[in-house]
C-alpha cells in the first residue's frame, strides 16, 4: 500500500532519483537497448479481475490483457538483446510495442535503486516495500542482480497498512522516513492492544511485533524494515 507522505532528507533522495534517473543504465545494454531520446509506450495497467467495481458501486467489465509478443520475435530493430535481457521481456512485451522500450523501463529500474543505495540504503528498500519503485522484482532479478539483497529485505518489510495471520511476522522493525502522523499498533488475539506508539517526522525509530501478536497497524510511517526476527 503507498502513502502519499514523505519526510526527511531521505526521501529527498528518492524524489531525485525518481525524477532524474529516466536514462537507461550503462552496464550490459545489448544492441538493442533503448537510448535515451527512444519514445516509450506505456504499458497496459491490469485488467479489472471479478468482483471489483467502479466508484458509483456499479460492477466493472471483465477486459482480458493484450496477446504479449512470442519470446521468438522479441528482437530489437538493430542489434540483438542479451539473453538477460531477453528473459526479462519475455512475456512482459504486448503485441504492437517495441521491446525495446519495455526494456528501457527496466534498465530505468534498475538505475534508480542504484541512486538509491548510493544516497540511501534503507529508502532504496523502503521505495520497494511501499511500490514507489513498480516492478522492481522483475528487473532485479534479470537486469541487475547485484541488488537481489535489497528485494529479499523488501519481501519481509512492511508499508503503511495492517498486517494479519501469515502476513504477520515476528521481529524487530525499524521505520523508514515517517512523516509527523507516524503511528504505529500491535493487537493481540482478542483485540486487546498490546503496544502502541508514535514516531517523530524525520527519525528513525524501531518496534518489536512478539510472537503473540495477531496484528500489526501503521499510519504515516511510509515502510518498516525488518532487523531479525525471533526465531
Amino acid at each position: 500500500m503507498r502513502h502519499p507522505f514523505r519526510a526527511g532528507a531521505a526521501v529527498v533522495a528518492l524524489t531525485a532519483a525518481l525524477a532524474a534517473c529516466g536514462s537507461p543504465s550503462d552496464g550490459d545494454k545489448g544492441a538493442g537497448s533503448a537510448g535515451p531520446s527512444a519514445a516509450r509506450t506505456p504499458l497496459t495497467a491490469p485488467s479489472a479481475g471479478p468482483g471489483t467495481a467502479t466508484p458509483d458501486g456499479s460492477p466493472t467489465p471483465h477486459t482480458s490483457e493484450p496477446p504479449k509478443l512470442p519470446s521468438d520475435q522479441l528482437t530489437p530493430a538493430t542489434g540483438s538483446f542479451t539473453r538477460k535481457q531477453k528473459d526479462y521481456l519475455v512475456d512482459r512485451v504486448p503485441r504492437g510495442m517495441d521491446p525495446a522500450a519495455v526494456l528501457q523501463t527496466g534498465q530505468e529500474t534498475c538505475d534508480r535503486l542504484g541512486f538509491l543505495v548510493k544516497a540511501d540504503r534503507d529508502v532504496a528498500v523502503g521505495a520497494i516495500v511501499t511500490g514507489e519503485i513498480a516492478d522492481a522484482e522483475p528487473a532485479v532479478e534479470h537486469l541487475c542482480t547485484q541488488h537481489r539483497d535489497l528485494l529479499r529485505e523488501a519481501g519481509r518489510g512492511y508499508a503503511d497498512g495492517t498486517y494479519r495471520g501469515e502476513r504477520l511476522r515476528p521481529g524487530r522493525y525499524r521505520v523508514v522516513s515517517p512523516t509527523g502522523n507516524c503511528a504505529w499498533r500491535i493487537t493481540g488475539a482478542d483485540g486487546r492492544s498490546l503496544a502502541s506508539g508514535s514516531v517523530t517526522a524525520g527519525k528513525r525509530d524501531s518496534v518489536t511485533v512478539p510472537r503473540k501478536a495477531r496484528a500489526f497497524t501503521s499510519t504515516g510511517c511510509y515502510a518498516w524494515l525488518p532487523e531479525g526476527d525471533l526465531g
